[in-house]
């Protein structure tokens, strides 16, 4: 009856311990994870008088654009066609964009100032 007991608990643990192996093999390599092709953003910093940034990327497709205070509150959301985008509304700070395209995600850093 301790045989089985053992072997169980052995088999639970080896089953637990591979899992979180390959979970953090995951989580290490964000190489893995596609990016969006030729994605620049400029300019960046950017000054306050200035109502536009651009976003561009190779292959110019329709892009969702999800804007986060540094508290992670999403302050703006929009579907971007062209490739300017109005940050007239945007007060001074940092922000994080989180840019969509072709259902591949990217978060880059944008500062006004």
């Amino acid at each position: 009856m301790k045989k089985i007991y053992f072997l169980f608990l052995f088999a639970a643990l080896t089953c637990f311990t591979h899992q979180n192996m390959v979970a953090q093999n995951h989580a290490k390599n964000p190489s893995t994870q596609p990016n969006i092709e030729g994605l620049s953003i400029y300019p960046n910093p950017v000054n306050r008088e200035q109502s536009f940034i651009n976003i561009a990327s190779k292959h110019s497709l329709v892009k969702t654009i999800e804007i986060f205070d540094v508290l992670g509150k999403q302050v703006y959301a929009n579907i971007l066609t062209g490739k300017q985008l109005n940050i007239s509304s945007l007060r001074k700070g940092v922000y994080i964009l989180k840019i969509t395209e072709n259902n591949i995600s990217e978060s880059r850093k944008l500062v006004i100032r």
